[in-house]
């Protein structure tokens, strides 16, 4: 009895111990969470604070190219997902020359399907409609479908990435440099308000049929329905676009385009703190410079130029000079923001070579088939039509006797006012066939001079000559008749486009004009001339016609004018 008595207190004892420690226990426990939550409240709140990324904004009247207003609009900034408009730029290009349809499909790969989200949730071995793919980066900014369609376009995506900067070499865009199809972080990867607002400008002036997909607010993809990231549609009238983006190094971008009666803004927000905010900032930009905007088109369509290999080097060598460099601020991710590039260090042969001089034109590459646009006018160094450099042709040196200056005209010319005491040339031109030369002209080196017309044609063989169109590469400036004198025409660089022959010059240039209106701002750059030709009846024929096109450019304005029933054919210069 006095054993069980004992037993009992010693398990009293026991319990009561245990229910004091558990005690403890709970109350250290609890007031360490509670310190742990304070410490991560404090932490957290002063990662708010310090998340401050770079901020640049534009806003460019579209009808006039003014810069209505700009903030850091020139300085580096790292683009996120507004690479994707790069990306659909070339795709639309493809599209645009018939190469792919929006039925297309498109095989995924492991590359692809292994991005980072946002994406689609695509399978390798799986293909995706090029429609599809459009649509995904414009709703969910599909990082997967990116790649796709740079695998598809450029082999892989390093190789796409060097035709996206090239391309963006075409278009003006001189700080650009692209790494990658979608977006995800690469500190080399860069780019300034300026040129995306460029970009933003060329893909609707460019591809107005397919720009449109920027607008979709929605679609359903294999029974999911997906929603544009971009709030403004719908909200903001007069907004039809057109990208978002987002990384923790680059903050809350937007590239926006408004069109609210004549008037066509095109805003650029990159670096805002949030996506709500960089809304009301865009917002509040749209609406004060609204007024101040153009009520009238005046300025061309942004038209691309041809760019060197050079020029993608030298816009990699830009990327040595990247906006920030990620650090690390008490547990998050901060841009240092560095608006002046530095210099580049003085090892690389680049920064000990003297002041770059402005790249000359020339062909792109054959890695780039995407590059086409307007060709710029220069001073030919070589054959219209040739690729190879003039070279000195060997001749046997005549005497020629001095004597009076007589120009070839269409009539034929005495035999007597030709010296008789050239030699023969190579057996082809007799010594009486000659026209004098006048004293002190020419080296010395070879025949110098023009021929008469009637000792080459007559004059009925000179106008069936002169009224037929050439459609191969010409080595010469052509020769039409005006005024009864044969002269040489203007050289015209690049592919022409013909839209008619007219009975008067003044017809020639309104159906230029029309041409123009119709091609949607194609032409915006191109050289519109008149040619006078003589058919076989004698009829004096105006040609209208736009030179300084590249193939590609030319076919498609030939496609566009007829189906605004313009005629048109398209002639290799």
């Amino acid at each position: 009895m006095l054993r069980t008595s004992a037993s009992s207190r010693t398990l009293r004892i026991c319990v009561l111990g245990l229910a004091t420690i558990t005690a403890a226990v709970i109350s250290t426990t609890d007031t360490a969470d509670a310190r742990r939550r304070h410490r991560h409240h404090h932490r957290h709140h002063a990662v708010q604070q310090s998340y401050n990324p770079a901020f640049a904004s534009i806003i460019v009247d579209a009808n006039s190219g003014a810069t209505l207003t700009a903030t850091n609009a020139d300085g580096l900034r790292f683009p996120a997902s507004l690479t994707k408009i790069m990306t659909l730029y070339l795709l639309f290009e493809r599209l645009d020359a018939g190469k792919v349809s929006l039925n297309s499909e498109m095989p995924v790969s492991a590359h692809a399907a292994s991005q980072a989200p946002t994406k689609l949730g695509l399978r390798p071995g799986q293909t995706i409609r090029v429609e599809d793919a459009i649509k995904g980066l414009v709703t969910r900014s599909a990082n997967d479908a990116a790649v796709v369609i740079a695998e598809f376009l450029g082999g892989d995506e390093d190789d796409f990435a060097k035709m996206m900067t090239r391309k963006a070499r075409a278009l003006g865009m001189t700080r650009t440099v692209y790494r990658n199809a979608s977006g995800l972080p690469n500190d080399d990867q860069v780019t300034t308000a300026r040129d995306q607002s460029t970009l933003g400008r060329a893909i609707q002036d460019r591809f107005p049929r397919y720009y449109r997909y920027f607008a979709t607010a929605s679609f359903n993809y294999r029974g999911r329905n997906i929603r544009n990231h971009n709030h403004l549609l719908g909200k903001v009238e007069g907004v039809d676009g057109i990208k978002t983006g987002y990384t923790r190094a680059s903050g809350f971008n937007l590239v926006t385009n408004l069109r609210r009666g004549n008037r066509h803004l095109v805003g650029v927000v990159m670096g805002g703190r949030s996506y709500s905010s960089r809304d009301a900032i865009m917002r509040n930009l749209l609406a004060e410079n609204l007024d101040k905007a153009s009520g009238r088109r005046t300025i061309a369509a942004i038209a691309e130029r041809n760019s060197s290999e050079a020029n993608a080097a030298v816009a990699e060598e830009a990327a040595q000079s990247r906006p920030a460099a990620p650090i690390q601020v008490q547990g998050a991710i901060q841009v240092a923001a560095v608006e002046t590039p530095p210099p580049l260090p003085p090892t690389r042969a680049i920064a000990a070579a003297p002041a770059p001089k402005a790249p000359a034109e020339a062909a792109p590459a054959e890695p780039a088939p995407l590059t086409n646009g307007v060709i710029q006018s220069k001073t030919l160094a070589t054959i219209p039509g040739s690729t190879e450099p003039m070279k000195p042709v060997r001749i046997k040196t005549v005497q020629v006797r001095s004597g009076q200056v007589k120009v070839a005209s269409a009539g034929p010319t005495p035999l007597g006012s030709m010296s008789n005491d050239a030699t023969d040339i190579s057996g082809s031109v007799g010594a009486r066939d000659l026209p004098v030369q006048p004293p002190n002209h020419g080296t010395g080196k070879g025949l110098l001079g023009v021929l008469p017309a009637s000792a080459v044609t007559s004059p009925a063989e000179r106008s069936v000559q002169q009224a037929a169109v050439d459609t191969s590469s010409r080595s010469a400036p052509q020769m039409v008749q005006a005024n009864g004198a044969i002269k040489s025409a203007a050289i015209h660089s690049g592919w022409i486009v013909q839209v008619g022959a007219l009975e008067s010059e003044s017809q020639a240039r309104q159906r230029l004009e029309a041409a123009r209106d119709h091609a949607k701002g194609m032409l915006g750059k191109a050289d519109p001339f008149t040619e006078t030709v003589v058919t076989r009846g004698d009829k004096k024929l105006y040609r209208a016609r736009f030179a300084g096109l590249e193939r590609d450019q030319a076919e498609a304005v030939c496609k566009r004018l007829k189906r605004s029933d313009i005629s048109c054919i398209t002639i290799r210069n």
